[in-house]
């Protein structure tokens, strides 16, 4: 993992970022119909509300209901914190029951850039979307960079592009990011 990240704008919950691959995973999760600061300050907030460390065996084993409060507190984890406390449980087990509970064995284990994403794309709350934008996360942010990452995380895998939160390095590149999605948005309506 890497030691200097910047995202949420919050010391604390980047710092767990930089340092654990749970919370990074568990951020991307969140990483849905809210902003990036806030789906990615998400597992820092489950870690304090958990007792101050992010448990990924403590989450897949807490009770559905307990865990959905936990995550609907004021201010609660998610916009929609019922349905994403349930998919942040759901993708603890799979690390528990398949890679000891470590999202980094899942990495470790894709051979090439495109099984990596294939084995994303296969956890709860991912599509080939997501799981693309997170290939481009891992391997320009924290080094995961099995043959062909690039290639498999499409645009977004692109050098120097600013399209997604894979490319937010400071405050400049969250606004540039922000300013590409919004016209992305905006392109897409005007298709409609």
């Amino acid at each position: 993992m890497t030691t200097d990240f910047f995202l949420t704008g919050n010391p604390d919950a980047d710092a767990l970022l930089a340092t654990d691959a749970n919370a990074v995973l568990l951020g991307m999760v969140l990483d849905q119909q809210v902003t990036m600061e806030k789906a990615f300050s998400g597992p820092a907030v489950i870690a304090e509300r958990m007792g101050g460390a992010l448990d990924v065996a403590a989450i897949a084993a807490a009770d559905p209901g307990e865990f959905a409060a936990l995550c609907s507190t004021p201010p609660a984890v998610h916009r929609f914190p019922g349905s994403m406390a349930g998919r942040v449980q759901a993708v603890a087990r799979e690390l528990v029951q398949h890679w000891d509970g470590r999202a980094e064995n899942l990495y470790a284990a894709a051979g090439t850039g495109e099984e990596l994403k294939e084995r994303i794309a296969a956890l709860p709350g991912f599509g080939a979307q997501k799981a693309a934008i997170f290939v481009a996360l891992l391997g320009k942010r924290f080094g995961v960079r099995p043959p062909g990452w690039a290639e498999a995380a499409g645009p977004y895998g692109v050098a120097g592009s600013r399209v997604s939160v894979a490319d937010v390095e400071d405050p400049e590149s969250l606004q540039l990011v922000r300013a590409a999605k919004k016209a992305a948005k905006a392109a897409a309506r005007a298709q409609e």
